[in-house]
This record gives structure tokens, C-alpha cells and sequence, in this order.
């Protein structure tokens, strides 16, 4: 048996293993078989890229025809990502899970923290929203008076011009 011949048998297995363990109900065995799965993907991806050669950085010289194809090179190091993106969120699955069967009865709800609240305590918080709303309308309809009758607005004006205005303040 040659090499070649031998990594061809060590995909073949990893593929039916693979499958055969993802059609698993445990979320753990479609973990494990995915990782078998794209483990023997990138073995093909290896088989297929054909004869090794020279690195393909310097073309137009005489060993061109000896280059290496990085075509399945970047396809290897792309099918290693998908699987690293889809192997974390399967753990986050294998953990959110976990984490539910923890809580039991309990379930998924979450303690309500608005409970201590009251109506008191809740129209008083309107009120001063209320109260702060009204001061600020008032700042406003002064600062108008103050344009209506010539006058600089109160923030405008200079502290030095009225000592006596800044104190009031």
C-alpha cells in the first residue's frame, strides 16, 4: 500500500465515522463527528492538491513548472476556519444546554427586578421628570422675555457687566 492510497483510507474512515457519530442525538457526538468530518475534508483537500513543489512566490523563471498550486492551500486554510467557527458555536450549544438542564423546573426565566417597585415610588419618579420638564420651560420663557425686550440673554452676558446677577444665580 502506498501512501496516497493509505491517506485515502484514513479519509474514507474518518468520513463514515464522522457521519455515523453526527446522527447522534447527543450534541457532544455531533461535535465529535463534525471535527472527524472536517478533519478528513482537509484531508482531501491535501490529497487533491497534487505533486509538492517550489513555494510560488518569484514567477517568470525557469522552475516555474515545479510551482506548488496554492489554490488548495488557502481552501485547506479556509476549511480549517469554517470549522473552527461552527465547532465554538456548537460548544456554545453544548453549553447553553447544560446550563438550561442545571436549572430544571426553574427554566429559563429570569427574576423580575422591577417586583420591589411600587406605585408611590414610580409616580414620584414622574413627578420629578415633571418637575424638572416645568424649570426647564421656565429657563425658556425667561430667556425669551429677555429677547423680546432687547436685552442679552442671561447667558450671554458678561459677569463683570452685573456682579450682582451672577450672585443671584
Amino acid at each position: 500500500m502506498s501512501a496516497s492510497l493509505t491517506l485515502v483510507v484514513v479519509m474514507a474512515v474518518m468520513y463514515a465515522a464522522g457521519v455515523y457519530v453526527m446522527l447522534e442525538r447527543s450534541l457532544t457526538r455531533v461535535l465529535i463527528g463534525f471535527l472527524l468530518v472536517g478533519n478528513a475534508t482537509n484531508l482531501l483537500l491535501f490529497l487533491m492538491s497534487g505533486r509538492p513543489g517550489t513555494a510560488p512566490i518569484v514567477t517568470g523563471t525557469a522552475s516555474d513548472a515545479d510551482m506548488a498550486d496554492p489554490l488548495p492551500q488557502v481552501l485547506m486554510l479556509t476549511a480549517i476556519v469554517i470549522n473552527f467557527g461552527i465547532t465554538a458555536l456548537i460548544l456554545a450549544l453544548i453549553y447553553r444546554s447544560w446550563w438550561l438542564a442545571q436549572l430544571g423546573d426553574e427554566g429559563d426565566t429570569l427574576t423580575d427586578e422591577h417586583a420591589a417597585e411600587t406605585l408611590a415610588g414610580t409616580e414620584e419618579s414622574f413627578r420629578s421628570v415633571t418637575d424638572d420638564e416645568a424649570a426647564s420651560q421656565e429657563d425658556l420663557d425667561a430667556s425669551e422675555r429677555e429677547q423680546a425686550s432687547g436685552r442679552a440673554p442671561a447667558s450671554e452676558r458678561d459677569p463683570a457687566d452685573a456682579p450682582g446677577e451672577a450672585m443671584n444665580r
